[in-house]
């Protein structure tokens, strides 16, 4: 499941001690490999990268890592999981902690003059309800500017009954322990196109359950 709480903030709190070696029993290394298919896509230079619900922030040395010049917003609901992703950055990367805005909140903390060059969705657009991705959808699209691709690593519909019943179970765990709005995966890709976004070519893992993909404006 996604890492960050966009209906109750304290609800990821309790998860996020264990959030990390649970995804790592359940998917290996899948959800990190599906991240790093998609930073591939990164625009080149000093990009002003937007990346929203990136929970206990594995991913945030690994893109500074291939864009050492990027400027981040890191939007966070969770207050733990912001804090442990200040701490992954500190321990793996200190020299980069001055390009990296921690900021705590939904989508609705972002100012309306804020534009990035890349919009990244990592396992967060699952978590919700197809009236609240809508709403989620719009809003970080205002903050994309006009040719910005948007990088998403999510899970794909389920092809065989075992990642019907797993995507069910994670369903049905978050649910409970987070107050999540989603009871099942989304449609993520009519989301994306409602803003006027087509998907590129998928890189697809764990028996195709995970994907990478980039959209870009059609």
């Amino acid at each position: 499941m996604a890492v960050s709480p966009f209906y109750n903030d304290a609800g990821f709190d309790r998860v996020a001690a264990f959030y990390d070696p649970l995804s790592r029993l359940v998917f290996g290394r899948s959800l990190q490999r599906a991240q790093q298919r998609a930073l591939a896509y990164l625009p080149t230079g000093s990009p002003h990268v937007l990346l929203v619900g990136g929970g206990t922030g594995w991913v945030l040395p690994e893109l500074l890592r291939l864009r050492p010049q990027a400027q981040v917003l890191y939007l966070e609901a969770s207050p733990e999981m912001l804090r442990q992703a200040q701490e992954t950055l500190r321990r793996q990367a200190p020299q980069h902690m001055g390009q990296v805005e921690f900021r705590l909140g939904t989508e609705a903390a972002l100012a309306p003059q804020e534009q990035f060059d890349a919009v990244l969705t990592f396992f967060l657009l699952d978590l919700f309800a197809p009236a609240r991705l809508h709403e989620l959808v719009q809003r970080l699209n205002r903050a994309r500017r006009p040719q910005a691709p948007w990088l998403v690593a999510d899970f794909a519909p389920p092809r065989a009954w075992w990642q019907h019943a797993l995507l069910k179970a994670m369903y049905w765990f978050f649910g409970f322990t987070t107050g999540i709005s989603g009871r099942q995966l989304p449609d993520i890709r009519a989301a994306l196109a409602g803003v006027g976004l087509l998907a590129g070519p998928a890189q697809s893992g764990y028996g195709g359950m995970v994907e990478a993909v980039v959209f870009h404006p059609a």
